[in-house]
Order: C-alpha cells, then sequence, then structure tokens
C-alpha cells in the first residue's frame, strides 16, 4: 500500500441535509487548513473519500453531492508524495487508486453531484468530472487540468471524461493550450464550454446548488448538453501536434502523451482509456522531465515567496512617495506598476517637458485600458491618474522614500544622476538602480551615503515577467536590502538576492550563450542551423528571435560589459557588431532577415547544429559554476528561479541545472552536479 509520510490528508467528510423531503448526502473536502494550504488528494486522501463515499451510498439518500471548504473545491494530487514514489509499480497503484475511488462517483446509481465552490484544479477537477452533474460558484478562482505543465497528465480520467463532454477542440484548449501558456478556465468560461453545468453567485451558492439538485433528481429540471461531434476528431489533433512540434520540437514528453490519450477517447471504452491513463502517467512519474517539472514548480510557489539572504523585514523603511527618473518607456512601466501596487505619489522627471508630459500621458492611457478590461472601476483609476505626476525639476524628489533611476546604461551618466539627486533626497532615501549589468558598488562610489544604494533589476516587459533580481553593492546596508524587498513584494514581484557581479543573473547567463552563437556565426554556420540549434530544449525563443526582442544594440552593450569583466569566455563579435552598425532588425515577419542572413556570411569552419548546442550548453555549465564558486546567488536553486521567472526558461528543464545535470554536461563540464541526484531527477 502506498503512503506519503507527510500527506496533509484532505478529509472526506459526511453530513446528511434535509432539501425540501428529500435527504441529501453532502461530502465536504477538507484538509483542516485555511485556503493557504488548499485541499489536494494523497493516498490518504483518496482512502478517505473512498470511505465517504461508501458511507453516502448506504444510506440511500436522494443524491450525493461533493464540495470543498471555503475558497478550495480541490487542487488535484498532492504533487509533495511525488519524490516518495520510488518505483513505476507504486506510481501505478497511484494511478489505479485514483481510478477506483473516483469511479464510484461515475457508475453510482444514486445520482452525483460536484459543487465546485472553489479552486478545482487537476485531479479536483477530474474528481468533479466523475460527477453526473456540476454546479460551479462564480467566486472560484480557477478551474482546470494543468498537469502538462509539471510533466504529467490528466491521470485520473480527465482525458477520457473531458472530450466525450465538450468536444477534442475545448478539451485539448483545456488539457494542452492553457497549461502550456499558464492559463486557466474561470466560472463563466467553464460553463460556456459544458464543464460545469449551471453558474450560482458565491454568496448563496450552496444553497442554490443544492435546490437546484433536487429539481434535477425530481424532473424539474433537464440539463442540455449538445451532442460531441467525433467527425473531426484526429484533425483537430494533427493540428495540434503540427502547433506543438513547432513550439516544443518534442522537449515535452507529457504534451505528446496527453495527445496519444485525447486520440484514444474517441472510441476507447472508458476503462480501457482509464488503464492507459495510468500506464502513461507511471512512465511520466518515473522520468526525468516530470520530476524537474515539480522542482521548479516548488521553486516558484515556495522558494520565490521565500527568498534566501533576506534581512529582518522589521528593518524595511515605509515608502509613501516613489520618485524615477527617466520618462521613457521602461521608466513609464515603472510608474505603471508602482502606482498600481503601492498606491502612493509617483513622480517622473526626464530632461524635458515634452518627455516628461508623454511619460505621465503613457501611464494615464494604460490606466484607461485597464478601465475598458474592467480590471478597474473609473474610481480606482481616477485615484492612480491623481497619484502620478511629472517634472523636468528634481526638487520633487526632496520628500520622496525611494528613487529610481531608468536611464540609458552609462556608468558615468548614472553616477552623475546620483550625486546630484543625493543633495535633494533625505539621507534614509533608497537610490535603486534599474541597471541590466553595470556595477552597483561602482555606481554608488563617491557618495556621501553609498549604503543606500541598491540594484532593482526588472524584465521587459514589466507587468510580464516576474523576476527582480536585488543586487547587494559592496556598501548596500540591510535597512537598504530589507526595504527593496519589501517594496518588491508590494510590487508583487519574485525577489531574488544577487551580488553585485557584471550583469548579474539572467543576462549574464544569456549573454554567454549568445557569445557562443555568434563565436559559431563568426566561424561560418550559418544563421539557421544556429538558430534551431537549441530546439531539442524547448525554449520559449529561439536564440535569434530573443535577440530581436532584446535589441541587437542592448545585446552588444551588454556582452562589452561582461567581455571586459571576462575576456576569456566573453567574446566580441565583429558581426554582432556590423548588426548593430547596419541598424537592420534581424527578424522580419518571423523570419530570419535575409540582409542580416547576408550581412554576416563567410567563415571556414561551420559548425553542425549538434556542435553548436554543445557548446551553449557547456558555456552554460561552466558559468553556473564559476558563478556559485563566485556567490553570485546562494545555490543552484536560485539561478533556476531566475532563469524560470526572468528568462522563461521552461519547467521541464527544472531552469537549466536539472538538465545540465541529466545530459550529462555539468559532470563533464564542471566535474560535479548541481543538485544531489533525486532532487530534480529520479531517485540513484
Amino acid at each position: 500500500m502506498i503512503e506519503h509520510p507527510n500527506e496533509v490528508v484532505t478529509k472526506a467528510l459526511v453530513r446528511f441535509v434535509q432539501v425540501g423531503a428529500k435527504q441529501a448526502a453532502l461530502i465536504t473536502l477538507d484538509n483542516g487548513f485555511d485556503h493557504k494550504k488548499p485541499n489536494s488528494f494523497g493516498p490518504g486522501g483518496l482512502r478517505s473519500l473512498d470511505e465517504a463515499i461508501t458511507a453516502a451510498l448506504d444510506a440511500k439518500p436522494a443524491f450525493i453531492a461533493l464540495t470543498g471548504k471555503p475558497y478550495i473545491f480541490c487542487v488535484g494530487a498532492d504533487i509533495t508524495g511525488i519524490p516518495y514514489l520510488t518505483s513505476r509499480e507504486q506510481a501505478v497503484e497511484l494511478g489505479e487508486l485514483g481510478h477506483r475511488v473516483f469511479a464510484r462517483l461515475k457508475s453510482s446509481t444514486i445520482p452525483t453531484f460536484a459543487f465546485i465552490n472553489g479552486a478545482a484544479l487537476g485531479g479536483g477537477l477530474e474528481a468533479a468530472l466523475h460527477c453526473h452533474y456540476r454546479t460551479v460558484s462564480g467566486g472560484a478562482a480557477a478551474l482546470g487540468l494543468p498537469e502538462v505543465a509539471i510533466g504529467l497528465v490528466p491521470g485520473w480520467g480527465g482525458s477520457q471524461l473531458l472530450p466525450n463532454l465538450i468536444g477534442v477542440p475545448a478539451a485539448a484548449q483545456v488539457i494542452l493550450q492553457n497549461p502550456l501558456t499558464q492559463k486557466v478556465l474561470r466560472p463563466k468560461q467553464a460553463v460556456e464550454l459544458g464543464v460545469a453545468d449551471q453558474l450560482f453567485e458565491p454568496a448563496d451558492f450552496l444553497e442554490r446548488s443544492l435546490e437546484w439538485a433536487a429539481a434535477v433528481v425530481d424532473g424539474e429540471l433537464t440539463v442540455q448538453r449538445p451532442e460531441v461531434d467525433k467527425d473531426m476528431w484526429e484533425g483537430v489533433l494533427f493540428f495540434a501536434k503540427q502547433q506543438l512540434d513547432e513550439k516544443l520540437h518534442g522537449a515535452v514528453p507529457s504534451a505528446n502523451k496527453a495527445l496519444e490519450l485525447l486520440a484514444l477517447a474517441k472510441d476507447a471504452s472508458f476503462s480501457d482509456g482509464t488503464a492507459a491513463e495510468t500506464q502513461i502517467l507511471a512512465d511520466l512519474i518515473m522520468g526525468n522531465e516530470s520530476r524537474a517539472s515539480l522542482y521548479a514548480f516548488d521553486l516558484v510557489q515556495r522558494r520565490a515567496k521565500r527568498p534566501v539572504g533576506v534581512p529582518d523585514k522589521s528593518l524595511a523603511r515605509k515608502v509613501t512617495k516613489v520618485g524615477i527618473i527617466g520618462a521613457g518607456l521602461m521608466a513609464s512601466q515603472l510608474a505603471l506598476l508602482f502606482v498600481r501596487r503601492l498606491q502612493v505619489p509617483v513622480v517622473l522627471t526626464d530632461l524635458d517637458q515634452t518627455r516628461v508630459d508623454k511619460g505621465v500621458q503613457y501611464v494615464h492611457d494604460q490606466i484607461d485600458k485597464l478601465v475598458g478590461k474592467r480590471r478597474l472601476d473609473e474610481g480606482a483609476a481616477a485615484k492612480l491618474r491623481g497619484l502620478v505626476s511629472g517634472s523636468v525639476d528634481k526638487s520633487v524628489f526632496a520628500d520622496a522614500d525611494f528613487v529610481i533611476e531608468a536611464v540609458f546604461e552609462n556608468l558615468d551618466l548614472k553616477k552623475q544622476i546620483w550625486a546630484e539627486l543625493e543633495k535633494i533626497v533625505t539621507p534614509e532615501a533608497v537610490l535603486a538602480t534599474n541597471t541590466s549589468s553595470l556595477s552597483v558598488t561602482a555606481m554608488a562610489d563617491g557618495l556621501e551615503h553609498p549604503e543606500r544604494v541598491v540594484g532593482f533589476h526588472f524584465f521587459n516587459p514589466v507587468a510580464v515577467l516576474p523576476l527582480l533580481e536585488i543586487i547587494k553593492g559592496e556598501q548596500t546596508d540591510d535597512a537598504t536590502l530589507a526595504t527593496a524587498f519589501a517594496v518588491g513584494k508590494e510590487l508583487k514581484k519574485s525577489s531574488v538576492l544577487v551580488k553585485d557581479a557584471p550583469a548579474f543573473v539572467v543576462n549574464r547567463l544569456l549573454t554567454r550563450v549568445t557569445s557562443e552563437i555568434f563565436q559559431a556565426i563568426d566561424a561560418g554556420t550559418p544563421l539557421e542551423v544556429v538558430n534551431e540549434a537549441l530546439d531539442p530544449l524547448g525554449l520559449p525563443m529561439r536564440p535569434i528571435a530573443l535577440l530581436q526582442l532584446v535589441g541587437p544594440a542592448v545585446g552588444y552593450h551588454v556582452g562589452e560589459t561582461l567581455h571586459q569583466a571576462f575576456p576569456d569566455r566573453f567574446a566580441e563579435s565583429a558581426n554582432l557588431k556590423k548588426i548593430v552598425d547596419a541598424g537592420l532588425p534581424v527578424m522580419v515577419d518571423d523570419e530570419i532577415n535575409p540582409e542580416v542572413a547576408k550581412l554576416v556570411a563567410g567563415g571556414a569552419a561551420p559548425l553542425s547544429a549538434d556542435e553548436v548546442r554543445a557548446r551553449a550548453l557547456d558555456a552554460l555549465a561552466q558559468e553556473i559554476r564559476i558563478m556559485l564558486d563566485e556567490g553570485v546567488v546562494a545555490e543552484a536553486q536560485d539561478i533556476d528561479l531566475c532563469m524560470i521567472l526572468g528568462a522563461g526558461y521552461p519547467f521541464h528543464l527544472g531552469g537549466v541545472t536539472p538538465y545540465l545535470d541529466r545530459s550529462g554536461t555539468s559532470e563533464r563540464v564542471t566535474g560535479r552536479r548541481f543538485l544531489p541526484q533525486g532532487v530534480a531527477s529520479l531517485p540513484a
């Protein structure tokens, strides 16, 4: 019998309620904690549900209903137990246990209902899908089957039930597209797709659901479900496979396995389909991609919320006004973020009034768009507009507690700005720099109070990418650092403490890869070959597209900074310089610009795609080991967290170090693994 020694058991509690003249059995899932620790199904939770179903059936009620504790229905399998599964047989047993228990809801001769009162994800939604009918609360935060994103598949019936309930196009969206784009269903969408039958408001959700269920059982209401069209089943999945191959290049086994299960769902019996689910789930659980994905998920959910090395939060100073130096696009994005999250006065400055007005107008326009999307009401929007102002006179920063600069990447310019500003602001005001590569220590050098300068590096687009690299200069004090982390938390960013080292974490590693890519181009490797060389990793963007996004000039500038610091590892590229000087876009209509291809042609020693990939991975392993030895971050986990949240590196790689470990690259290049065997990988 499989066990999870640390399982927080979600108990299934049965009570009997009167609904008019009828008695109903109401099973409530509850792990005894509030919504911050959601319900989940481990072996103990599944056995509790099994016992509750038996008790409910024995009482022969008019109907049986399954619901959850406040705000949470159930968020799926207890994935913290997966590391305890050390054999394929145990993984099969877990799959079969879930199927056996949930199938009782489907095969029951007494009508079964799921009252989805809150978040229902993964195995939680699968439990609901086994019920004969479903209601959903308008207050439910999310519904979905996100397993593919963590290297698994819906393994407790979802891949077979959902396409036969709502059709394969919508099922492919829920099972494949949504997880891979980090989307979920909202309650209204769930009803529109047919995942749920009826939507009720949260205030009286349970009462209305019970009344609705009684009416269905009495025959007063008939639930109409459209017949599923099976004619285009294969065509939809063929198109989905094409899209997956184009995006992921076969790097995510769970996505292809989910497609197989969706194909099977068309004609297979339910028992055959769920048996296939169990076998595929077991294979994936015992695969390194799922272990790396679960490691990545844990980093994002836990480590990101508890950054390592942060001073005591009681040292943080209160921020009641924010100053932003610059009014360009990055500065304007920062102004919008600060005013929305902190809701304190935010003032921008720039060289002339035209630029200042343009920056303030950008913020106002973005607030208007939020109103148009109904993400802000007009009253809140008016308040935010009133908090944003601009000036050409830096004296407006005199009472600011936190000032951030977002000007051109030039050390002398930034030093000049801080020297001027130090005469205006209070001695306690934090001076933050959004530099992407320059030394925070050098920037603070010569100031009267260098201890209040800190790196505060956002990633573009600011509203989308959650990472915030907080850089401690040599003289940055604990109060400044604590304030920076407190502000980062208020901004709803995931902050990582980084030592003041050239280009910090993400830009240093991406630039190291870019350096290898351009060395291959300089040697004569065609752009198409280098652009596709990293496809087997399933990265979110190919190298040339990433260069286009960052901008060749910015990429070249960061490369220069790193070449000056580490000339033996970061080479200067004559071809990248040519591209910058020519001012040509490297991509046109999502294709490599043929003019750029002509510009960089030449070189007598072209490499194959495999050779380019091997060199890039070797370079990553070498650079990460050096960074860890230098203490740029505390542990390899912080490298992975930064690459996931700042560069969009995928879960199936675990960020980057688990992939380097499992491919043997880290041991070959550095002589040892980054993570112990069994962390982000199968046990030894």
